[in-house]
């Protein structure tokens, strides 16, 4: 069944940092704007499960680009650093702190309180104990429900932009006529695919680590934006540089690894591993506050000599009582499973945890389709290089988000436009068959273990090459199977997740 067709100036996919901030800024400016989710509570994003901070810079910080450059082996984009440095503290103040008021941690005198997590050279980083993210989420979707032209519309599944047909047009015609007008929606709750029809259509829907078998991520990380981007012919780029988190809680009952904070190394947590040993410094002379990448290497390297299942993490040596403040939720998890953080170590494993690449976007969050722009952890600026600094993933959000909004702002009021006409877009087409979901969960699983066995921390040409295999045959079979089957989020996942897992294959083999 389809369903109505709804009008907005701007329509933002997620409700995380990034698509927030942005909606923030063009609710201001009197634009109307829809935020949809798939999830059936809009808190429901990877900003939620952020634990360690955000980056708040200072006038005397001076060493921050060159933190970002040294954490990545120098392949950061200059530029995107530089409108960090120069505008993202304006902009946390102004909507996390003075409109979100977001509850950061601060002192007995009433100043925030600063912390330093790894590869950065100094206490930079902003708080609230171990569940800032869900501090800013909270804060932000309070705010934001508070402003009349905004919609937040949840359970709804991003299933594809809407792109003008392109039948029947000369090639100019067709270069002229490459952009987004809307995004088709699938209403999980009713059943039927509604119309988005927008001026400007910004993708927040975060990375693709729960491709992983083991994660750090919400469920939906699932490379959707990525996906439909790609679908519609947009430019991605750095996919193959995923960030493992090196630290996350060894557990062999669950795929969704908990994070074991890096702000624990930070407060000067060390690493051993079975046989008692401190291996840190035989890697790298920052021991454990150095890049992540480089932490994660040398303990997947520990556990393969040693034949071991995990290495320790230890930060016993500290105050109990400071411990279960500054890290709670931590504290909380932990018991469940009879691990007293404050007298012994935690079990611990690298994990998926971040997107380095993703859709390729401008300083302003453009992508190379017209009226399409990328923010967040869903597009590349080229911030992050090959790897990412610690706790700049929040910032990255919310400095691309507001200037995304900004720039959409400005470009609608110069230049006022119409929507694109209804009539000659077509309905969603509704296939018949049922969904086996019990089909879709065994391919999801296939997915997950290619990619973490062959396409993960440790790459090989064969493995990819074996992954390549593997991946077509079940790229071909979802396809059909997609065509004919009757929409579903986790079915429309599943085709999502295939098709950016061949994304970064690609991008693997390439480099």
């Amino acid at each position: 069944m389809n369903g109505d067709t709804k009008f907005y100036d701007v329509v933002i996919v997620g409700t995380g940092i990034a698509g927030l901030s942005s909606a923030v800024k063009l609710a201001e400016e009197g634009l109307s704007v829809a935020v949809i989710t798939r999830a059936e509570k809009p808190e429901e994003s990877n900003t939620f499960w952020a634990q360690g901070g955000i980056i708040f810079l200072q006038e005397n910080d001076h060493h921050i680009a060159e933190d970002i450059q040294k954490a990545s082996s120098n392949t950061s984009f200059g530029p995107a650093i530089d409108i960090l440095q120069k505008e993202s503290a304006q902009y946390l103040k102004e909507i996390l702190i003075d409109k979100a008021h977001t509850p950061f941690t601060k002192s007995k005198e009433g100043k925030l309180c600063f912390t330093q997590e790894a590869a950065h050279s100094e206490p930079r980083i902003i708080y609230n104990t171990d569940a800032t993210g869900k501090s800013i989420e909270i804060s932000l979707l309070n705010y934001v429900s508070q402003l009349k032209n905004v919609d937040i519309l949840t359970s709804r599944t991003a299933l594809d932009l809407i792109t003008p047909s392109h039948h029947g047009m000369t090639i100019q015609e067709r270069y002229e006529e490459n952009q987004v007008v809307g995004v088709y929606v699938f209403s999980q709750k009713d059943n039927c695919v509604e119309k988005f029809i927008a001026k400007k259509i910004i993708l927040a829907t975060g990375g693709f680590s729960a491709l992983y078998h083991h994660h750090t991520n919400s469920e939906g990380a699932r490379g959707d934006g990525i996906a439909m981007a790609k679908r519609a012919g947009a430019v991605l780029l750095n996919m193959e540089h995923i960030q493992f988190h090196p630290t996350t809680f060894f557990s062999r009952s669950h795929h969704r690894r908990f994070l074991i904070s890096e702000a624990v190394r930070g407060e000067g947590g060390v690493l051993y591993n079975e046989k008692g040993e401190r291996f840190m410094d035989r890697y790298h002379p920052d021991g454990e506050l150095a890049p992540r990448d480089v932490v994660s290497h040398a303990i997947v390297n520990e556990m393969l000599e040693n034949k071991d299942d995990c290495v320790y993490l230890d930060i016993s040596h500290k105050d109990p009582n400071w411990l279960q403040d500054r890290f709670p939720n931590i504290n909380n998890y932990l018991k469940d499973y009879k691990i007293d953080f404050t007298s012994s170590a935690i079990p611990v494993v690298p994990a998926a945890h971040y997107t380095c690449g993703g859709i390729k976007v401008n300083l302003d969050g453009q992508s190379s389709i017209k009226n399409l722009y990328a923010v967040g952890e869903v597009s590349c600026t080229g911030l992050h290089g090959v790897n990412r600094l610690a706790s700049t993933s929040l910032l990255e959000g919310l400095t691309w988000g507001y200037r995304a909004g900004t720039h959409i702002a400005r470009e609608l009021k110069e230049k006022p436009r119409d929507f694109y006409d209804n009539h000659k877009i077509k309905n969603w087409v509704l296939a018949s068959d049922e969904l086996d979901l019990g089909l879709v969960s065994q391919d999801k699983m296939i997915v997950r273990q290619t990619m973490w066995n062959y396409v993960g921390i440790n790459r090989s040409r064969n493995r990819l090459l074996r992954a390549q295999a593997m991946f077509r045959e079940l790229y071909l079979q979802v396809q059909k199977f997609y065509r004919h089957t009757q929409p579903h989020d986790e079915l429309i996942g599943l085709r999502n997740s295939i098709e950016v897992a061949f994304a970064v294959l690609s991008s693997s083999l390439r480099n």
